[in-house]
């Protein structure tokens, strides 16, 4: 994981030295928004935007899931990074044929010639213009939520605003605890970050559990976008979390509730197309190299997401 310093790609790795050992994740900068009524330069168009993805990201998932629900396939285009991530950062297998780039830090180059940070997906590219429009995932599932109704899904809401806020709390606790709390651990270069880290993710994880054991979904007993933002790290967690990251404590397929939750999850009608295991366990294991020098993928774990999860009894 590069980045580039005033358009110039240099192969960092996250400075952990200046933190004591912990892992920070930077803040994105991209964060223009699609406005439907007009009131920002990116209205929404058919054809116009495109989307640029990894596979194996939790993050560019969510954007894929929510194109996916919001039947806006037909709408955004997705060009897919290859899953090994080395010294290049994110790359295509063949040229882009949006922008022409072999690398995706060119695609941020074009975008902004003299810029520095992390090269991340996901990435809202608008064709018309040449430029990014946001890079930030939870924004982007937000735009594709409510922006292009017009040509999607309109009447599947996943950010409705009678449950704003109390979605908005959820995501902030899962998003520090679950979400980054796995990267937190997995990227720590001290004990006790890592160890603090751990602790707080299991907690969290132990706290849904019990929620979970009375409403079959995060918020309002319908589903909204907390839930999609905490199934991609759930997802992951039994095929790659518990072991390269050592989150270990417990495994999801360990808790009664929250296993038969993600089974619920991922059985929603599009949403399995959009995991690839594949992709996921060949990014981490093959392209952490300071966490899994050798390089090796393991075979397992079996994974049985496609059985039955008695969930709707919970309304």
């Amino acid at each position: 994981m590069g980045l580039l310093i005033e358009g110039r790609w240099q192969d960092q790795w996250y400075d952990t030295k200046s933190t004591g050992g912990a892992f920070v994740r930077p803040e994105t900068q991209f964060r223009q928004w699609v406005k439907a009524d007009g009131s920002t330069p990116y209205r929404p168009e058919a054809g116009r935007y495109h989307l640029f993805v990894s596979l194996a990201c939790p993050w560019a998932h969510r954007t894929l899931i929510m194109r996916a629900l919001k039947r806006l396939e037909g709408v955004i285009g997705v060009s897919v990074v290859d899953p090994l991530m080395g010294k290049e950062g994110w790359t295509f297998a063949e040229p882009d044929p949006v922008t022409g780039s072999t690398r995706l830090y060119e695609v941020y180059a074009k975008a902004k010639p003299d810029y520095t940070g992390r090269v991340t997906v996901p990435v809202l590219w608008d064709k018309k213009t040449g430029t990014i429009v946001n890079n930030e995932s939870a924004e982007i599932i937000r735009i594709l939520n409510s922006e292009f109704d017009e040509f999607g899904d309109a009447s599947l809401d996943f950010y409705p605003a009678d449950l704003a806020e109390e979605i908005d709390r959820v995501n902030a606790f899962v998003y520090d605890r679950i979400n980054n709390g796995v990267y937190k651990a997995g990227f720590a270069t001290s004990q006790e970050k890592y160890e603090q880290a751990f602790d707080a993710l299991f907690d969290a994880l132990d706290g849904l559990d019990t929620r979970l054991a009375t409403q079959r979904y995060l918020v309002g007993n319908r589903l909204t976008e907390a839930d999609w933002r905490l199934f991609t790290t759930l997802v992951r967690f039994d095929a790659v979390y518990v072991g390269h990251f050592k989150c270990n404590l417990r495994r999801i397929a360990d808790y009664p509730n929250l296993s038969g939750y993600l089974r619920d999850l991922y059985q929603v009608p599009g949403v399995a197309g959009t995991v690839n295991f594949e992709h996921i366990k060949r990014h981490y294991y093959a392209s952490h190299t300071m966490i899994n020098p050798t390089g090796i993928v393991p075979k397992g774990p079996a994974l049985d997401l496609e059985s039955p999860h008695d969930r709707a009894r919970l309304g």
